[in-house]
């Protein structure tokens, strides 16, 4: 079989107790109607912000990328860096002749901000920084300097630029949003704050509110493609696979936290490396389980494993290497050695195909 694919799917269980970590335009935990009933839901973009948030711990700060509209200013800091006998008023206006060049448009209320977000990485700002100090024109080579060398997470999740789609970036890893394998009905805290310092003879609290919240056993799905990444990464890429692993399974959205002490770790981990397509298992729990004794958890797994058989059996290949813990497992590993293990693998697989 031609193994011109390699993705690495990582599926995740995990029991929440009562929080709202996830919250919508009303400050209610966010939701999604799925098999008919409602579910807890936790975005995706919750999930990878936190996640980029570890990719600093993992890979440093300089491998990682930043969202902004400060684009101006930061190669203005960076030429000033690379030639500290320019005045900053020099920096800035090679800085933004260099924007002009490339085709980004500064924000039209002159505040020194381009007009959207743009992700980038430390690498990049400094190839724009030197091609600026050395007076190039050429705009093609400053797309290059904006296309190469890209930061872990923007090779992982990606870049859009309206304004000039060849420095878009393709994301190489996509992630699910989460969602309870039961049906879930938000409640309600009403909480009282009191006054240390009111008077005696004035009784009742300070301030009266309310905080809607959830508990749930979440279904978390996300894949990585492997070959795509290798592309723009190269030889970081093993790493980057075994940072992206480690921070999708140990990263939880902080919403509330100080509110509910809700963090958790994954109660099961099933990852899987395959050669014909990402398959996301949350057919599983297209019927919500159903609570009995056990709670949701026991269930989950075993719908889990039931559906993964069927489909197994009936459409998606067997992976070729799977890890991971909880009930089911022939062999048993903890996380730190699922992690070595995903990264030998995948180091392997990649070094087999240049070798053809």
């Amino acid at each position: 079989m031609s193994e011109k694919n390699l993705y690495l799917d990582i599926h995740v269980l995990q029991t929440v107790p009562p929080s709202c970590i996830n919250r919508d335009d009303l400050g209610s935990p966010k939701t999604a109607v799925y098999g008919g009933v409602v579910r807890a839901r936790v975005s995706s973009q919750a999930w990878k912000h936190e996640m980029r948030k570890m990719f600093k711990e993992i890979f440093g700060e300089e491998n990682v990328g930043f969202r902004t509209r400060k684009v101006l200013q930061k190669i203005a800091e960076k030429i000033k860096e690379l030639d500290s006998s320019l005045s900053e008023e020099i920096c800035e206006k090679k800085a933004e002749k260099a924007l002009k060049i490339i085709g980004i448009n500064l924000s039209k209320k002159n505040d020194n901000k381009i007009e959207v977000l743009m992700f980038l990485s430390d690498a990049q700002i400094r190839a724009v920084a030197e091609l600026a100090i050395s007076g190039n024109e050429d705009k093609k080579e400053y797309q290059a300097a904006l296309r190469e060398n890209p930061a872990v997470d923007i090779a992982l999740f990606g870049r859009m630029v309206a304004s000039d789609p060849s420095l878009n970036f393709d994301a190489s890893a996509q992630v699910a949003h989460a969602i309870s394998t039961h049906k879930v009905q938000n409640e309600y805290d009403y909480f009282t704050a009191v006054d240390d310092i009111s008077e005696e003879d004035n009784s009742g609290a300070g301030h009266l509110g309310t905080v809607e919240y959830n508990s749930s056993t979440l279904y978390r799905y996300a894949t990585v493609n492997v070959r795509e990444l290798a592309k723009n990464l190269g030889q970081l890429t093993p790493d980057a696979v075994r940072g992206f692993l480690e921070s999708f399974v140990q990263a939880m959205p902080t919403g509330k936290q100080n509110t509910f002490a809700n963090r958790t770790c994954p109660d099961f981990v099933y990852v899987a490396l395959r050669t014909d397509q990402p398959v996301n298992l949350c057919g599983a729990f297209e019927k919500p389980v159903v609570c009995r004794e056990g709670g949701y958890f026991e269930a989950s797994q075993k719908a889990f494993w039931a559906y993964t058989e069927k489909l197994y059996e009936n459409y998606a290949s067997e992976p070729q290497s799977v890890w991971g813990f909880g009930d089911g497992f022939t062999d048993k590993m903890n996380f730190p050695q699922i992690l070595e293990g995903v990264y030998s693998a995948v180091k392997e697989k990649l070094s087999e195909r240049e070798a053809k």
